[in-house]
């Protein structure tokens, strides 16, 4: 089910009787208990109230708008928001009413209906002309801030996404999530992230549900999310609700388009090193739709101009498609089904490497009342990465993949305006291969057996939103991880030097290793006043997959391991607090105020001096220890007026301890990063220009330099000091951009825009890498040598919609 964070979850209304909310709660068992129990402690009054609920769509394209708002004017404090799929319902007494709804960017609209009975009524809103007076990136999220319980969440505005300069000239709704406070880009271009002190694989990415495990193209430069594809997306930083699970840090909720169902038509763009084309329209109108997306580089195609041979056949690109197509097959079920598919390939010579992602997601929704809405999910994720080497006498391929196959069902029951209850249960059969190497006999390494290992991952969960008076609101929640090791393979224990203990086979379909773990939510806020609001949140996590890597940033070698007899599920626990506040004539600022503390447990690291060999037992190598995480978060923006944008600062500290890693004593983390500014601006100088800047400063990451050298059998070696106790130079850039944008003319379809950026407009020359290496002339003394990528690079795209 995708989440709905602005209310309860509302939908097709279905007629009373054998549909009713006692058939389907029959053998629930502890969420069915909720419900009754919900529906037993409902005022007796409960019989004169009635529900109104439908759908909110966009009149022109009909994509369903996800988070609008809908209010009843004569009753102050009710009000609720569309889903993800668009849908809403409230329940409130027999009466007249003013019914309104709004959405960022479209104009409000209300209807006067007298409601004696539940009753259908849907809205079709219209773009108005506010979309240069909204927020940049986070329009939505404002007023959320102020009324909802859930802290640390902020959502994209996909619409002005694009005029955000960003490396290449390339929407990235990525990149342009890490100009939030609390997310830390990994590194110079690079797509990993990590979310308030937590390692990049501890951040959850779902593609309409789908899990992504590498979120990025050529090595980090780009990510994997087609702009053109994507019509929502939200992080949650601090506690997240209970519906989503399997990571410690956060969860990046991305949502596809539905595409247009009311007529055909297209888009694309044509820039300096990537183009991209979309195709969208009806399957039947008013009823199904579909979206089509392609983008492909084409650096391999200049390097054909070259003309040194071995440069002239090197393949260098990526692609991905997306897919989605949606079909209401009557009043109470829709269907829904999207597909990904990317890749990036890389080769010269006789050297090959491809890594890429693929996912799919078969969704039914269907509504059992007007007040209990389900959605069923079959989802499909596949990450694979491969290397070959090939000669006259070598044929080496070097594969590793991981592949899930996950069923979910989620439930929402909104018995009235002032309560949502969520609850569900998921199972995730999954696959790892760990990196298998196969060689020819000629070759001069030897193949590897095979080592995957397979397990099953489930959760149920159970969760309660509810507005307890005007100014307080609640959302609790209890989720149920369970995680189970399965054969065939060899699996061994260890002592703390990481010596084999006992080593035991198990058949296929065995069960190796059980854990259960339960993970409490909770969410309050208090309303001091009607734009100023407190909150708290606590949060548990358990995670079970994990990364391991030797840089910072994530790279498609990096390692994915599951829990085990020896790793054990890391967990998290976050508090955290906020101040929020909108300021100024309708909501004009909003500012906000985030402190946090996480404890980490189970925490993964390598052995100091790790050397890894295609045989190397690779839990033999690792560490088990403790982390923690706090900070503060500050946030500024401007949603109105000529001039919009923010300012973010985190300030910040992230640490680990383990027994065998610097005597025991704390250590930065390698994503610290204590200072970290954000600063971004759109001002739209004239209704065809606009003008736009981002200025990001931040502290270098924690790094281990060497401290001398010392001479064994001969060589001569580096002798490192204490775990990441050094930093890499601070970090700073300016981009700027300009967007040219001629307004659509009445009765044509064609319309085009430029989008102009420079990237590093001070040209400085942000450390990418530092290596260091013997000087030549004096084997007793070091260099260090800085890498920098990119110290000032001008992009031109030119965008078109048809």
């Amino acid at each position: 089910m995708e989440n709905n964070r602005s209310g309860p979850i509302a939908s097709l209304p279905a007629p009373a009787g054998r549909w009713g909310a006692h058939h389907v709660t029959n053998g629930l068992g502890l969420p069915a208990i909720c419900l009754l129990t919900a529906l037993s402690l409902q005022p007796a009054q409960a019989q004169t109230r009635v529900t109104v609920s439908g759908t909110i769509k966009d009149l022109k394209t009909g994509e369903d708008l996800t988070g609008a708002t809908v209010r009843i004017l004569e009753l102050p404090g009710v009000g609720t928001g569309a889903n993800a799929y668009g849908f809403f319902t409230l329940t409130v007494p027999v009466g007249t009413y003013t019914v309104e709804t709004s959405f960022v960017g479209y104009q409000t609209q209300a209807r006067k209906v007298t409601l004696t009975s539940s009753q259908r009524l849907d809205f079709k809103l219209s773009s108005g002309g506010q979309e240069l007076t909204e927020v940049v990136v986070t329009g939505r999220s404002s007023q959320a801030n102020v009324s909802k319980a859930q802290a640390g969440v902020e959502s994209l505005d996909l619409k002005q996404v694009a005029k955000v300069p960003v490396l290449f000239g390339e929407k990235d709704v990525i990149k342009t999530m890490t100009l939030l406070p609390g997310v830390k880009t990994a590194g110079e271009g690079s797509s990993g992230f990590s979310v308030r002190g937590g390692n990049v694989d501890q951040n959850l990415i779902l593609l309409d549900e789908a899990p992504v495990y590498n979120a990025s193209h050529l090595l980090g430069f780009f990510s994997t999310f087609n702009s053109d594809a994507i019509k929502d997306l939200t992080v949650y930083k601090g506690g997240m609700p209970a519906q989503y699970g399997g990571r410690l840090s956060s969860v990046v909720d991305i949502k596809m388009k539905d595409g247009d169902n009311q007529q055909l038509h297209g888009s694309g763009g044509l820039g300096l090193i990537a183009s991209r084309l979309a195709l969208e329209g009806p399957i039947v109108k008013d009823k199904g739709s579909f979206l089509v997306t392609g983008r492909r580089t084409y650096a391999d195609l200049f390097l054909k101009a070259s003309s040194n041979e071995t440069t002239k056949d090197a393949r260098l690109y990526f692609y991905d498609l997306n897919v989605k197509a949606n079909y209401r097959l009557n009043e109470r079920n829709r269907l829904y089904f999207s597909g990904y598919l990317g890749e990036d390939v890389m080769g010269i010579s006789a050297f090959g490497s491809n890594y890429g992602n693929q996912t799919a997601t078969l969704r039914l929704n269907h509504l059992f009342t007007d007040q209990l809405f389900s959605n069923t999910s079959l989802i499909y994720s596949k990450y694979d990465f491969g290397i070959r080497l090939t000669s006259s006498d070598q044929d080496i391929n070097i594969d590793s993949k991981i592949q899930d196959w996950n069923l979910k069902q989620d439930f929402e029951y909104s018995p009235s305006a002032s309560q949502t209850f969520r609850f569900g249960a998921q199972g995730i059969y999954r696959t790892i291969t760990p990196g298998r190497i196969s060689a020819a006999a000629t070759a001069d390494i030897n193949s590897t057996p095979d080592k995957t290992n397979h397990s099953l991952e489930t959760a149920a969960y159970v969760s309660h939103e509810w507005k307890a008076t005007e100014k307080l609101d609640f959302t609790t929640g209890l989720r149920l991880s369970g995680f189970s090791l399965l054969g065939q393979g060899n699996y061994s224990t260890y002592d703390p030097a990481g010596k084999v203990l006992a080593s035991t086979h198990y058949a296929t379909g065995d069960f190796v290793k059980t854990y259960l773990r339960l993970e409490p939510r909770l969410a309050a806020s208090y309303q001091l006043a009607e734009n100023t609001a407190l909150k708290v949140g606590y949060a548990r996590n358990a995670q079970n997959l994990h990364l391991l890597s030797t840089s910072a940033a994530s790279s498609p070698t990096d390692l994915y391991i599951p829990t085990s007899l020896n790793v054990k599920p890391e967990l998290a626990d976050q508090l955290s607090a906020g101040y929020f506040r909108q300021l100024g004539p309708n909501g004009a600022y909003s500012l906000s105020a985030e402190v946090y503390y996480k404890w980490l447990q189970n925490q993964i690291d390598y052995r100091d001096n790790t050397r890894l060999s295609p045989s190397t037992d690779v839990e033999s190598t690792l560490l088990y220890g403790k982390g923690r995480a706090y900070g503060v978060e500050l946030l500024l923006k401007k949603n109105t007026g000529r001039l919009t944008g923010w300012v973010g600062y985190t300030l910040s500290k992230s640490e680990r301890q383990f027994t065998a890693i610097n005597s025991g004593a704390w250590f930065n983390a390698r994503q610290d990063r204590p200072h970290d500014l954000s600063v971004v601006g759109v001002y739209e100088l004239t209704p065809k220009w606009s003008l736009s800047g981002t200025f990001v400063a931040s502290t270098g990451n924690a790094v281990t330099y060497p401290v001398g050298k010392y001479q064994a059998l001969g060589q001569t070696a580096s002798l490192y000091g204490l775990r990441n106790a050094d930093r890499l130079p601070y970090y700073q850039r300016l981009d700027l951009g300009a967007t040219f944008e001629k307004p659509q003319q009445p009765g044509k379809r064609f319309h085009h825009s430029w989008n102009f950026s420079i990237y590093n407009v001070l040209g400085r020359q942000n450390p990418y890498t530092i290596t260091f290496e013997t000087v030549p002339d004096d084997a007793t003394r070091t260099q260090a040598l800085q890498t920098a990528l990119f110290r000032m690079i001008p992009s031109a795209t030119y965008n078109f919609n048809f």
